[in-house]
């Protein structure tokens, strides 16, 4: 019996995913979510969250407020011996059915439908807006999209510097933390 989002999704979501891999450990991703009934997302390329959900079905969808933890999702590999990470304010474990596929530019995509079976809220936080973070999540999407057919990397690689202000104007400790790794990870000066 599907259970209940742990938290309200609307537009597009950013989340954690983590994936079991064929090794055993938990595939650590970042993954949009669309709102919508199915919850959707996309994954874009020949990933190990494409080919875990490929192969085994399902994830945890995570949700948490630590910049760095998003950060090293969606621009390093990294895997868990533990599917939730310590970060997670809330998570879902999810079913996954393919629903389309296709290509964009030389970039194959597949659009599952997620199905949430057991959910949990771990952390009640209280939501505030920091600049910082959000500047720092905008860059990390830039920052994935660099190189990749399709995007204007003069563009994104603009975006980012945008970012990089905002984040040392706005940002605390751990929004800093995060875009140092984001500029080592994607090898911006």
């Amino acid at each position: 019996m599907p259970a209940d989002w742990p938290v309200d999704l609307s537009g597009v979501t950013e989340s954690v995913v983590t994936t079991r891999g064929p090794n055993g450990r938990w595939n650590v991703a970042a993954l949009g979510l669309f709102a919508g009934e199915p919850v959707t997302a996309r994954t874009w390329g020949r990933t190990r969250t494409w080919r875990n959900f490929s192969e085994r079905g399902g994830g945890y969808v995570q949700f948490t407020h630590d910049p760095v933890d998003f950060v090293d999702a969606a621009c390093s590999v990294r895997e868990e011996a533990d599917p939730v990470l310590d970060s997670a304010d809330a998570w879902a474990t999810v079913d996954v059915e393919r629903l389309d596929d296709g290509e964009e530019g030389d970039t194959q995509w597949v659009e599952w439908a997620l199905t949430p079976v057991e959910a949990r809220v771990e952390r009640e936080v209280v939501p505030t807006t920091n600049r910082g973070y959000y500047a720092v999540i905008e860059a990390t999407v830039a920052a994935s999209r660099l190189d990749v057919p399709g995007y204007d990397t003069e563009t994104l690689r603009s975006r980012i510097d945008y970012f990089e202000s905002v984040v040392d104007r706005c940002g605390g400790d751990r929004e800093a933390a995060a875009f140092e790794r984001l500029t080592e990870y994607a090898d911006i000066d």
